[in-house]
């Protein structure tokens, strides 16, 4: 199967070893990096490439790039969306609904998103939706074995409307307990932070899924306190409360059971190390490469649509188009 692969070049996340691993189980991968004006013009881009020689083309590029130029994605063959942002199709967010809008146009497209719960509701509105977890970079993000400094931690962002109630729970955690709320750089100062931190304090709130911090704090040895997504995820996932993860549902309930791993550090410790082995075993970006690959193999929907004659064609753009 010869594969495209296109990302984004400027990117917070390193996702490199992800894509590695894309690229070697799909056996014949190529990966493109697409900058911001590239993204932003796909025809044009898509000019110098014979869309008609891959087997499949992934998108993992930005959304909000992707919803202005559907009328061109909607002539890409054998398209397959790679996100892990469609959780915000259900939230209270400003992209609320606009998923399922995007995805309507693209019938025939194959959705691969990050959250199990998500791809069964995907499902039911009639989209080809797959799942395969969001994980981590294994050759960065490992357990150092070093002294904890830092009781409870949270390391990422809170200024994004997305994450009001991140922020909001956050904000009471810290008026009643030492947290330290900071964002590192991404890479080696990030996994060194992760390595000093106890607890690390996921505070995804109403996500309805987990984020990659939850894998990436696992790797690394804490014990992830997280905000509980529900028992199908849970499930899913392999996520036991008070085995391999804690899980909340309030901040009392959160304050109730840091003090219960306070007075029993055996138990903090035995969570810890459970928590990583799943990690390893389930959520590196090597294991979820090879996921991807595999959801490539099936049958792609047919890309028709419906002309007035009532006759079954492919859809190509008129000639004076311009997304």
């Amino acid at each position: 199967m010869r594969v495209l692969l296109l990302v984004q070049k400027e990117q917070r996340i390193i996702l490199d070893r992800f894509y590695d691993s894309i690229a070697r189980h799909s056996g014949d991968c190529e990966v493109r990096w697409l900058d911001s004006s590239q993204q932003a013009n796909l025809r044009r881009y898509f000019k110098d490439i014979d869309s008609a020689g891959y087997d499949r083309i992934i998108f993992f590029l930005r959304f909000k790039k992707e919803i202005r130029q559907r009328r061109f994605i909607r002539t890409v063959p054998n398209l397959v969306i790679l996100e892990h942002d469609a959780y915000q199709n259900y939230i209270t967010d400003k992209y609320q609904g606009v998923f399922s809008e995007h995805y309507r146009a693209l019938p025939w497209a194959r959705i691969i998103c990050s959250g199990y719960e998500l791809s069964l509701r995907l499902r039911a509105e009639g989209f080809d939706a797959v799942f395969v977890a969001k994980g981590y970079d294994q050759a960065l993000l490992q357990n150092r074995g070093q002294r904890r400094d830092i009781e409870l931690g949270f390391l990422g962002s809170i200024e994004s409307k997305t994450y009001d109630s991140r922020r909001q729970l956050l904000e009471q955690l810290a008026s009643r307990e030492q947290l330290l709320v900071k964002r590192t750089r991404s890479g080696e100062e990030y996994a060194a932070t992760l390595n000093r931190i106890r607890f690390f304090i996921s505070a995804d709130v109403g996500l309805g899924e987990y984020m990659i911090k939850n894998f990436e704090a696992m790797a690394c040895g804490c014990i992830v306190v997280a905000w509980d997504q529900g028992e199908v995820e849970n499930q899913a996932l392999g996520l036991v409360d008070m085995e391999n993860i804690v899980l909340y549902q309030g901040i009392d309930e959160l304050l109730g059971k840091l003090e219960q791993l306070r007075a029993s550090p055996g138990l903090a410790d035995d969570i810890a190390t459970a928590g990583q082995r799943l990690a390893e075993q389930n959520y590196s970006w090597e294991k979820l490469g090879a996921d991807v690959a595999r959801a490539l193999q099936t049958p792609l929907r047919q890309r028709r649509c419906r002309t007035f004659l009532g006759i079954n064609r492919y859809s190509w753009p008129g000639p004076n188009e311009n997304d």
